[in-house]
């Protein structure tokens, strides 16, 4: 059993708190709720089993979100190897009409994130959706804080683009994380 934290509580009990979260970082990874539902389960398991290799003080959201990131790269080696999806049922699955009307289009949004470079949007996510700092999601990542820094100011511009966005141009959003992807800055309103 690991050491308790100063509370006297196991850091096995905060696992439930990042739930949300990690069910939201996986489906952005993997744009299908199944599979990210798997792969949230894979990573609690994970995280239970080897629960004395986390360090009690830090950030159990940064080391839970490494082990979905690393879980999700394995599952992707793997599926290189196997034929999936020959009749394109999955694919067209995917397919979903946003429920609101404006100038960004929540479709439009999800297919120009999902023609970025894995890496680029991976850095988006963590940065403007999940509300990592530069310095937590280039520890998860694994790299320098200046790649994560131009991963995300490249995935901005790249999806801005996609998305024919015009500089200074208003923007319509129903949702504050899509916003923030988008921006630099964190957006309350629009």
């Amino acid at each position: 059993m690991s050491n308790p934290d100063a509370k006297g509580s196991d850091p096995r009990d905060e696992l439930v708190e990042h739930l949300p979260a990690m069910r939201a970082f996986a489906i952005s990874l993997t744009r299908n709720g199944a599979i990210a539902d798997d792969m949230v389960q894979d990573t609690l398991v994970k995280a239970w089993t080897n629960i004395d290799k986390f360090q009690v003080g830090t950030n159990m959201r940064a080391w839970l979100f490494t082990i979905l990131r690393n879980t999700y790269y394995s599952s992707r080696r793997k599926a290189k190897r196997e034929v999936a999806d020959v009749d394109g049922v999955f694919t067209e699955s995917l397919a979903e009409k946003p429920a609101h009307d404006g100038h960004l289009q929540m479709n439009d949004f999800r297919v120009a994130l999902g023609k970025l470079k894995v890496e680029q949007r991976e850095a988006l996510l963590l940065i403007g959706a999940s509300g990592f700092s530069y310095e937590e999601a280039a520890e998860m990542c694994g790299v320098a804080v200046g790649t994560i820094k131009s991963r995300t100011n490249r995935a901005r511009a790249q999806l801005a683009e996609l998305m024919g966005l015009k500089e200074n141009e208003a923007m319509e959003m129903t949702d504050d994380a899509t916003m923030s992807v988008l921006s630099a800055s964190k957006v309350s309103s629009f």
